[in-house]
């Protein structure tokens, strides 16, 4: 099952720099960085250089779950690459992000994810990235 993966698509109508940036301030990522369920602003600390550390805590009133990763690459305003350490992931799982500008004000994201514990983990994801992509958009917009 470690094969498994998922790519999650949005289209956002902000510029691509804007895009980008908002994946590296902890301000911003606090706002968006959570699925529906978890209520409160994510607590976020960031080291937005390549083998540099994030940490994610995504809050409800009732529960928080830790999420954490290094920094693979970061090329400016079109591609980051993460590991994701969470309690429903394995250890090597990856996340890729490449922002694609359409024009200068909307941004096509594509978000791919590999490596999961079972099919059911992989569809909490994809329902949860599908969500943090909303988020951003709505955090944008």
């Amino acid at each position: 099952m470690t094969e498994l993966e998922l790519t999650v698509t949005r289209r956002i109508a902000a510029p691509r720099e804007a895009v980008f940036n908002a994946w590296l301030v902890p301000a911003t990522l606090a706002k968006f960085m959570r699925p529906p369920e978890m209520v409160l602003p994510a607590r976020v600390e960031n080291d937005p250089v390549e083998g540099g550390r994030f940490s994610i805590v995504m809050r409800s009133a009732e529960k928080e779950i830790p999420h954490a990763g290094t920094y693979l690459a970061i090329d400016p305003h079109a591609h980051l690459s993460f590991t994701w350490e969470s309690p429903y992931s394995l250890d090597d799982s990856v996340v890729t992000i490449d922002f694609a500008e359409v024009d200068a004000r909307t941004t096509d994201i594509t978000l791919r994810h590999v490596k999961f514990r079972s099919e059911d983990a992989r569809s909490g994801h994809e329902r949860g990235w599908s969500a943090i992509l909303a988020g951003l958009d709505a955090t944008l917009g």
